[in-house]
This record gives C-alpha cells, sequence and structure tokens, in this order.
C-alpha cells in the first residue's frame, strides 16, 4: 500500500502519561515548557511523529501488536497522500524549530535522520506513482491473505469479528487500488507484459476452494476456521462466527477478486515489453534517484554496474580455486553445470525432501546460535524458526525471506523458505541462506534494533536496504572466516550466492538505465551463475518491478567489510570483531555515510 512515510503526527502514550503526572504538581503548566530541554522536545517529537504514523495505519498497527483498528485496512486514496504530505511538511516545520546544536550526540544522529526521512518523503511525493502496486513479487493481492494469515492473531471473538470486518473491507481496498492502478495507465506506468499472468494467477488461487467452488476449504476460510477453532467459546459461537465469516468471502472477497481480475484482463492489453524504469515519465531521474535512496551513496548507474562487473571476476576467480580444489577436470563452466545438474546437490521434490531441507537448515541456525559469544556483545532477546512459504504464493514468492518478530514477543522471527521448486534451493546453498535470512544475518540484526534501548522508535523499525541487505551478505562471509562452510562445495555455495549479488549490480542497471531486454539480463544470470534458470527469471523479473532494490546488498556488503578493514588497520592489536559488530548493529539501521561515521568515532576512541 502506498505511503508517504510511516511517520506523521500524534502524541504517544508515554509522552502523554508523562504529561499527566507533570499536571498532578502544584507548579503551573507554563513552567513544564521552560524546564523541558531542547532533548527531550526532539524525543518527545520523534516520538509523536512515529506514533502517529502508526496510528495512521491499521496495518502497521497489526505489524506492531497494536489492536486499536483491528478490523481496519490502510487507506491508500490520492486524498490521504495529500493529508500525508501535508502532516509531514508540517512535522518537518515543528523539527527544524528545535535548536540542533542543543542536542547530545545521539540525539543529533535522531534529529539528522528524521530531518533526511521527512526531505525525502516530501520529495519523493513527486515519485509516488512510478512503481507498481501488484506485481509477482508482492502487491495488494497477494498482501491481503498473508497479512490475514500470518499477522491477523485470533485471540478472542473480538479478533475473530475484526478479521471478518477485514474480509469486508477488502471490497474499498481493491476499489482503490484499481483506481491508483488506473492513474498510473494514463501515466504510461504499466507492468510488462510478464508480470499480468503472474498476478492473475495469485488472484485466482485466493478464491479456489469453498466456499467459491466446491473442494477443500479455501486458503482464507481453512486459517478462519483454524483460528475460530482454537478459542475456548461454545460451538455454536464458532458456527455463527465461521458463517459469518463465510457469507464475507462470497460477498466481499469473491467479487473484488473477480473485479481485480478483470481489470488486469484489460490492463495486459495496453502492456508492452518494455522492462526498464527509462520508459516512465522523467525515468532517467527517477532510477538515479531510486538509487540514491536504496544505496545511500551517491554511485551512479555506470558505476554501480563497473563494480558489478569487477566483482564478478573476482568472485569467479575463487571458485576456480574451488573447482581445483575438489579435482573437477574441466572449465568453471562446465564446474558451473556440474553443481547445477548433479544430483548430490539436491534434494528430491517431495514432502520428505522439503521437511528434510527444513529440518537441515533449523540445525544450521541452531549451530550459529551455541557460537553467536564469538561473534557479538549483544544478542536478540526474540526467537526465530524456519518455516516454508505457503503453497497459495510460493509460486510467485522469492527463493527466501525473513520477517522480524513481533515487538511485543507474540511471534517469533521467521526464515522463509520457498521450496516450490527444489531444484533452485541446492544444498549447497543452503548453509549460505540460512546464514543470511536468519542468524547471524537478518535476524540478529532486525532482532537487536527492535530491542534497543535509548533510540527513538522510528530508527528502531525504520530500514535502509543498503544496511539491512549489507549485513544480511556479509553476515554469509563471517561465519566462513570462523571455519565454517567445511564442505568445499558449501563454500562454493558461500561464492555462488556472492556471485549472484555481485551480478545483481551489473544487471538492476543494465535493466534499467541501458535499456537491456528481460532475455538480455536472464542470459546475463545463466552464463555467469551456477543457478538454475529459474532462478535467473525470477530474479530479473524482480529487477523489472523494483528498479534499484537489488544494488542494495552488495554496496551495502563491500561498504561493512571497508569500514572493517580500515578498522583493523588502524586498530592492529586493539581490534575486537566482537565490538566492531556491536557498533554496527547498536544504533539500528542507518545510511552508510553515518554508519562510517560511528565506525570512525570507535575506532578514535579506541586510539585514545
Amino acid at each position: 500500500m502506498r505511503k508517504l512515510t510511516i511517520i506523521a503526527a500524534a502524541i504517544s502514550a508515554a509522552f502523554l502519561a508523562g504529561c499527566q503526572q507533570t499536571a498532578e504538581k502544584p507548579a503551573p503548566a507554563p513552567q513544564v515548557q521552560v524546564v523541558q530541554s531542547e532533548v527531550e522536545k526532539a524525543n518527545a517529537l520523534f516520538e509523536e511523529v512515529f506514533m502517529n504514523g502508526v496510528m495512521r495505519s491499521p496495518v502497521y498497527q497489526t505489524y506492531m501488536g497494536i489492536k486499536k483498528d483491528y478490523d481496519k485496512w490502510d487507506d491508500d486514496s490520492e486524498e490521504r497522500a495529500l493529508e500525508d504530505l501535508a502532516i509531514a511538511k508540517k512535522d518537518l516545520v515543528r523539527l527544524t524549530a528545535i535548536d540542533r546544536s542543543k542536542l547530545d550526540a545521539n540525539t543529533q544522529v535522531s534529529y539528522d535522520l528524521m530531518k533526511q526521512r521527512l526531505e525525502d518523503g516530501i520529495a519523493d511525493f513527486k515519485w509516488r506513482y512510478h512503481n507498481y502496486p501488484v506485481n509477482q513479487m508482492f502487491g495488494t493481492h497477494s498482501m491481503v491473505p498473508a497479512f490475514l494469515i500470518n499477522q491477523h492473531q485470533v485471540t478472542s471473538v473480538e479478533d475473530a469479528k475484526a478479521y471478518i470486518s477485514r474480509l469486508n473491507g477488502v471490497t474499498k481496498v481493491f476499489d482503490q487500488l484499481i483506481d491508483s492502478l488506473e492513474i498510473r495507465a494514463q501515466k504510461g506506468i504499466i507492468a510488462p507484459k510478464f508480470v499480468f499472468p503472474h498476478v492473475i494467477e495469485s488472484s485466482k488461487n485466493i478464491i479456489k476452494g469453498a466456499p467459491f467452488e466446491k473442494g477443500d476449504d479455501s486458503t482464507l476460510l481453512a486459517d478462519f476456521k483454524r483460528k475460530v477453532n482454537k478459542l475456548e467459546i461454545a460451538d455454536s459461537e464458532k458456527v455463527a462466527l465461521i458463517n459469518e465469516a463465510t457469507e464475507a468471502l462470497k460477498t466481499a472477497i469473491k467479487p473484488s477478486y473477480n473485479k481485480l481480475i478483470n481489470y488486469l484482463g484489460k490492463l495486459e492489453k495496453k502492456a508492452d515489453t518494455r522492462d526498464g524504469a527509462w520508459k516512465f515519465p522523467e525515468g532517467e531521474a527517477f532510477f538515479n534517484n531510486a538509487l540514491a535512496r536504496t544505496t545511500t551513496t551517491d554511485l551512479t548507474a555506470k558505476e554501480i554496474h563497473e563494480i558489478g562487473l569487477a566483482e564478478v571476476a573476482r568472485i569467479h576467480d575463487e571458485m576456480r580455486e574451488i573447482k581445483d580444489k575438489v579435482g573437477f577436470k574441466g572449465d568453471l563452466k562446465a564446474f558451473m553445470e556440474f553443481m547445477k545438474t548433479d544430483k548430490q546437490f539436491y534434494l528430491p521434490n517431495t514432502d520428505e525432501g522439503k521437511e528434510k531441507y527444513l529440518k537441515d537448515a533449523t540445525a544450521m541456525i541452531d549451530n550459529m546460535k551455541s557460537r553467536l559469544d564469538e561473534l557479538f556483545i549483544v544478542k536478540p532477546k526474540a526467537d526465530m524458526i524456519v518455516k516454508r512459504v505457503e503453497a497459495f504464493r510460493e509460486k510467485a514468492a522469492g527463493k527466501a525471506f525473513y520477517q522480524q518478530p513481533a515487538p511485543d514477543g507474540s511471534r517469533p522471527g521467521i526464515y522463509y523458505a520457498n521450496l516450490y521448486d527444489m531444484e533452485a534451493m541446492p544444498t549447497y546453498q543452503m548453509e549460505a541462506l540460512a546464514y543470511h535470512e536468519g542468524i547471524p544475518g537478518h535476524h540478529m540484526q532486525i532482532a537487536i534494533a527492535q530491542e534497543l534501548e535509548g533510540v527513538p522508535k522510528f530508527r528502531k523499525f525504520g530500514g535502509y536496504t543498503a544496511y539491512i541487505e549489507g549485513w544480511g551478505l556479509y553476515s554469509e562471509l563471517v561465519p566462513k572466516e570462523m571455519g565454517l562452510y567445511e564442505d568445499p562445495y558449501s563454500d562454493f555455495g558461500r561464492l555462488a550466492m556472492e556471485l549472484w549479488r555481485a551480478c545483481r549490480l551489473v544487471v538492476d542497471t543494465g535493466i534499467h538505465a541501458m535499456k537491456w531486454t528481460r532475455q538480455e539480463g536472464i542470459d546475463y544470470y545463466v552464463n555467469n551463475t551456477p543457478n538454475a534458470k529459474s532462478d535467473g527469471v525470477k530474479m530479473v523479473e524482480r529487477h523489472i518491478v523494483m528498479p534499484s532494490q537489488a544494488t542494495a546488498y552488495k554496496v551495502g556488503m563491500l561498504k561493512i567489510l571497508e569500514l572493517r578493514e580500515g578498522a583493523k588497520k588502524e586498530l592492529g592489536d586493539k581490534f575486537d570483531i566482537r565490538q566492531f559488530h556491536d557498533v554496527v548493529l547498536k544504533n539500528g539501521p542507518v545510511p552508510l555515510n553515518v554508519l562510517e561515521k560511528f565506525v570512525d568515532e570507535w575506532v578514535a576512541s579506541k586510539k585514545a
């Protein structure tokens, strides 16, 4: 759903409580303002702005474990977007009224980050339609069922009724979605033709089964029944709730999805095969802006492309060393073909094979958990688990991804493995994938950020893709330095994963800045990596619908490594990897230039 930013204006419960306590004292209210320091003003504003953004988004409330608007969806209208813009402008005025010079160092960082977020959000408002709100990677059509299944918990009758209200509310959500797609179409922003069959099929999957047709329960009805049947209420109440949900599925969900499917069928006829953001109005300026936001650097598309080509060449050389180590006769392309096709590297595409994959990935993460003291001072309280991507979305979903834990501890972090096509999940990549998505990767970084104290919520729950994904990719390398990846084939898998991210720099910029076609992008992956062709197809299609996003990983990783090696050189024997990781993680997600400042300050303090 389109949002200018997750931050706007309301007073948090904590801030209100503070005001109420002050009001109970005999001192008159005006004195409160006199004694409130600039730091207190700033932190109160950070909390206000963030929490008002949360309270304007029922969906984000649910992610945060807040049930105030548990029966509602976000408003995705143009009117709401304009309201959000106006709020952001007012918030920026309020922020700049605070005297930055009177803030301590940590609050100055928060001030600068919020100022940048507000300014970027305001500046980027002009690009709000430069995207595809439904595509094969994500979108409202798949968000609705995934959100209800994974986020909307039912622990009471009220929760169940809220679920039903959300089912009925999908009518308005989809009407707003179609309106926004039509606005884009009028601007010439229509997804390429390949997107439509994926989205239409995913949408049709939601309205398969009972109560839409004879057969097993549909995805949503099965989920609702499962949740309601766990409630400790009378059977008659359960039946009544299930009947009410069944009616909502028939009268709201089915017509809404059918309306969307029909609209997409008409829109598909207007679509073409041009793949890059260059085709958008002011496409070059949009993509340059997207690169700046994604990487938090001033690297140009050409520079990123060149970095990618250099990294591909370096990793190919390291792969040749492994090829020789295992005694393979033939060149690197032949070795890649061997890794791609030899049955020893693939589990069977059966329930048993998929179960083994989950079990083995869990064992790798559990082993890493036992060694965290070697790498970290601070560790997350939240646990994490490994799960399969659900059947209704696995065909179109990415290879693997991480979902953050609920802040209140009610839900663990989840590493989702997509086991739809076991040929796309070779066992030699299992180790690197588990480290990236789980531990020491996304779970360490995101869970620690959520649990930080003394850091404003907008920093805990915000994100900079280059920082987050840079850490994820860096986390694939760290276990190698600890002596893991003992199997050379598994180490090849690590390199294959890194190679994949290096290729992303080449192909993303190739498509969006250099007018590569979808097929040219696919060919580059097929010719330079050991991955299945289906991987290459999915990746290129991801580049096309998410311009710049995939450049974040390698740019971020290279910056973290550059900072680490610089610190090692400066500190010598005083360098402590645990302290370095503490510096990287203890401030939450930040732009790469801010991360560099933190590391430089740490190095200076160690040398003093």
